[in-house]
């Protein structure tokens, strides 16, 4: 009986409400919130590390499209069944409101098309590489929410004091509409709440980047492929408690394969890189980013403007015949 009590872990009711006509779906609540903590956070880091801030705002602009497009495309390639062939619908491709968005993807496209802006604008890409990646992780912890109002992305049945009960979920006509519908009290299933374990592999995964990059003096984009390590390595034991309906590739679910090669050659690549930190003149290249720790519009060292000639400098041009360099 106080077993019973325990797993009562339930579901949402529902995860999205309606302003009028205009649904308000808890799922892009959540990911809105990790994109704006991940950009608070990256604008903190790159400028710690002598970047310029305004690349950071550029590489958003670039890599949120991106992003949303990769994880579709991820999606709809790895769960193909669900719309190519007979009696399915190829448009239900464009529904996004529907739900399907594979974070593999998104990194993956957000990250060439971040490469390609640092390219054009020719700054280096692996210090900003080493800002972000912290943040994604600690904001895919936050999307994971997500999962939760959307009773998407558990695991097995189970009777563990844990569990998570699966509520059936109706439209207004009565029918089963399990990501837009209301709960009618009906437990289907009490479940691993996996997306929960994810969460908190993705929080500990955030901390322990922070710890290594602070511990090892991590730079050169050891951060970034450290964070892609650490992620796949979790995500290869979250397919490994999920039962639902999945492609496989010789008989594993397309996920685990793909994050274990992933995990494979992140680690791989992590150990041959370049050791140490950039300068602050590596990470902007064209001076246009800040010291680190630096006070923006502050005074220079001893009250001095900056650019001005200190007084042993003046004394020695004075010597030399050269001409003083005036104070603006």
């Amino acid at each position: 009986m106080v077993t019973e009590f325990l797993a009562n872990f339930p579901s949402p009711p529902q995860g999205v409400w309606y302003l009028g006509p205009i649904p308000i779906r808890a799922y892009a609540l959540c990911i809105i919130t990790g994109i704006i903590v991940a950009m608070a956070l990256t604008l903190r880091r790159y400028r710690a590390r002598g970047g310029d801030t305004d690349m950071v705002w550029d590489a958003a602009i670039v890599a949120i499209p991106a992003g949303i497009i990769g994880g579709r495309m991820y999606h709809v390639i790895t769960d193909h069944d669900s719309y190519f062939g007979p009696g399915k619908d190829p448009w239900q491709v464009f529904n996004f409101s529907a739900g399907g968005l594979g974070i593999m993807g998104a990194v993956a496209l957000g990250t060439l098309a971040v490469w390609a802006l640092f390219a054009y604008r020719k700054v280096p890409l692996a210090p900003f590489a080493d800002a972000v990646g912290p943040t994604i992780i600690l904001a895919q912890a936050i999307g994971r929410l997500g999962n939760y109002f959307n009773q998407e992305l558990y695991g097995r049945p189970t009777d563990v004091p844990w569990a998570l009960d699966i509520f059936y979920r109706v439209d207004a006509n009565g029918n089963f509409a399990p990501l837009t519908g209301r709960s009618t009290g009906e437990i289907v299933a009490s479940v691993h709440p996996t997306f929960l374990y994810e969460m908190i592999w993705n929080v500990a995964a955030f901390a322990f980047l922070l710890w290594a990059e602070r511990r090892f003096r991590l730079g050169h984009g050891r951060v970034f492929v450290l964070y892609i390590a650490s992620y796949t390595l979790g995500r290869i034991f979250m397919e490994l408690m999920r039962d639902d309906a999945a492609n496989t590739i010789f008989g594993l679910r397309v996920n685990f394969v793909v994050s274990a090669v992933i995990f494979v050659a992140a680690t791989t690549v992590f150990f041959l890189m370049r050791r140490g930190r950039e300068t602050p003149e590596e990470v902007d290249p064209h001076g246009s980013g800040e010291e680190p720790g630096a006070q923006a519009d502050g005074p220079a060292k001893g009250g001095e403007a900056a650019g001005a000639v200190s007084n042993d400098e003046a004394a020695v041009n004075r010597f030399k015949g050269k001409p003083q360099k005036q104070k603006p």
